[in-house]
C-alpha cells in the first residue's frame, strides 16, 4: 500500500475519530493492547503512556514494519494529543513459504571454472561433487520472499487502532474520574472563597470599632475627631481590601469547572488557570491581618495544590 492512498484514508476516517473523543476529559496514563492474527500471520499491538508536556512517541517493532513507521505515527496522532507514549509491536510470520531456495547458477559455474583450472594447472584428480559445490558460499542461498505491503498495512493498522482505542478508554475512564473529584474540589474551593466575601467588610467594621475604642481611652473620654478616624479606617480598609482578588479567584474557579463540563484536551489551558488561582490565593494571604481568613485562604492554597497536581495529568 502506497503511502499516498494510506494517508488518504487516513484523512478519511481521521474526523470520524476525533470526534468520538473531543467531548471527552482523558487522563495522560493509559494502556492498550490488541493481537490480531490472520493465516500464518499475527501482529500484537501494546501501548501505555505517563504524562508529558507535549506528544512524544517511542515505537519499537521488527525491522521489517519500519516501513509503516510515519503511518503509525499519522495514526496515532488521531487518538492522542499529549503523553509520553511507549508502543511495543511484536510480529510472527508463519507462513511456509515466506523463504525460497535461490540457486547462484552463475557463481556455480565460476567455482567450477576455477576448480577445473586448479586440476589441470597441479594435475590433480577433479573429485567435486554436488553435495560439495552446493555448500560454496552463496551457490544455495534462503531468501525471504516479497512481502504484500498492503495486506501487511491492513493487519498492522487494524492492530494499532484495536490496542488505540483500548488506550483511549482507559484515559476516558480515568479522566471521567478526575472531572468529578476536580469539580468536588473546586466547589469545596468557593466556600473558603464565600467566608471570605462575607468576613472581609467585618474585618473592617472591627477594626473601626477597635480604633474607636482605642483613641477615647487615649484620649479618657474626649471627643473622637470622626473624620481623622474615617481617614485611618479608609487607609486600613484600602490596605487590606481582597474584592478584586476575590473576584478574579471566583472567576477562575467557574471557569475551570465550564471547562471541565465542556471536555476535550484541556490540560494546558487549566494548568495555567490554576497558576493563576494560586497568584491570587497568595495575595489574599499577604493582605490580611484577621486569623480566620487567613486560615480560610490557606485551605484554599492546598486546595489549589491539589487540584493543579491532579490536573497535570489530563490531556
Amino acid at each position: 500500500m502506497t503511502a499516498g492512498r494510506r494517508g488518504c484514508r487516513t484523512i478519511v476516517l481521521a474526523e470520524q475519530r476525533k470526534g468520538k473523543y473531543t467531548t471527552m476529559i482523558k487522563s495522560m496514563t493509559g494502556f492498550g493492547r490488541c493481537e490480531i492474527a490472520r493465516g500464518e500471520r499475527r501482529i500484537s499491538v501494546e501501548m501505555k503512556s505517563v504524562n508529558h508536556r507535549y506528544l512524544d512517541v517511542s515505537i519499537k517493532m521488527p525491522k521489517k514494519l519500519n516501513f509503516f513507521e510515519a503511518a503509525i505515527r499519522g495514526e496515532l496522532k488521531n487518538y492522542i494529543q499529549r503523553g509520553k507514549v511507549d508502543l511495543f509491536i511484536n510480529y510472527e510470520d508463519l507462513t511456509e513459504s515466506n523463504v525460497c531456495v535461490k540457486y547462484n547458477r552463475e557463481l556455480a559455474s565460476e567455482y567450477m571454472m576455477y576448480l577445473n583450472k586448479m586440476a589441470e594447472d597441479f594435475a590433480l584428480e577433479n573429485d567435486i561433487r554436488v553435495s560439495v559445490l552446493s555448500r560454496y558460499p552463496e551457490v544455495l542461498s534462503m531468501e525471504e520472499q516479497t512481502i504484500d505491503e498492503e495486506e501487511l498495512w491492513q493487519l498492522l493498522e487494524e492492530a494499532v487502532k484495536g490496542a488505540a482505542e483500548g488506550f483511549v478508554e482507559t484515559r476516558v475512564k480515568e479522566g471521567e474520574n478526575l472531572k468529578n473529584d476536580l469539580i468536588g474540589k473546586l466547589d469545596g474551593m468557593l466556600t473558603h472563597v464565600d467566608y471570605i466575601t462575607e468576613r472581609s467588610p467585618l474585618i473592617i467594621a472591627e477594626y473601626k470599632h477597635k480604633l474607636r475604642d482605642k483613641v477615647r481611652d487615649l484620649l479618657e473620654d474626649a471627643n473622637v475627631d470622626e473624620s481623622r478616624l474615617l481617614m485611618e479606617v479608609t487607609i486600613f480598609a484600602d490596605k487590606v481590601c481582597v474584592d478584586e482578588e476575590l473576584v478574579r479567584l471566583r472567576s477562575h474557579i467557574e471557569t475551570t469547572k465550564e471547562n471541565l463540563l465542556q471536555g476535550g484536551s484541556i490540560g494546558r489551558k487549566l494548568d495555567f488557570i490554576a497558576q493563576e488561582m494560586n497568584r491570587e490565593a497568595n495575595t489574599i494571604l499577604s493582605k490580611t491581618s484577621d486569623l480566620e481568613i487567613s486560615n480560610h485562604a490557606i485551605e484554599l492554597k492546598t486546595e489549589i495544590e491539589k487540584v493543579r497536581e491532579q490536573i497535570q495529568n489530563i490531556e
